[in-house]
């Protein structure tokens, strides 16, 4: 698995569009922005096949320090979920059936050439 970074899309952008770099990467942090943004106050943000964020409130509950075995309180507090539209789900799904079918294949041939 490999990690992307908001460097790496905004270069492919960049050369998907032929838009400047600056203006990609203005564009991308203008929309993560606003998304915090939208967040905070607490909206909801549904971004059709792609999927829903939104700010739900976890209940405070009592917690058990792992080391000392010690009772803590941990308070209530809003946690950012996310729920995956059906289309990615479906991206998401058919490539990892494809790159483990590929896996396989690649460890099937390396066996059969020892």
């Amino acid at each position: 698995m490999q990690t992307t970074t908001k460097r790496d899309l905004c270069e492919k952008i960049v050369r998907k569009t032929d838009n400047s770099q600056l203006l990609v990467k203005e564009t991308i942090q203008l929309f993560l922005d606003k998304v915090v943004q939208e967040l905070s106050q607490g909206n909801r943000i549904e971004l059709r096949d792609f999927g829903v964020f939104e700010v739900k409130k976890r209940a405070g509950r009592k917690a058990r320090n792992p080391r000392t075995g010690e009772e803590a309180f941990v308070p209530a507090k809003n946690v950012v979920v996310f729920k995956v539209g059906k289309l990615m789900k479906e991206k998401v799904n058919n490539n990892t059936t494809t790159n483990s079918e590929q896996t396989d294949n690649n460890n099937n041939d390396n066996q059969n050439q020892e």
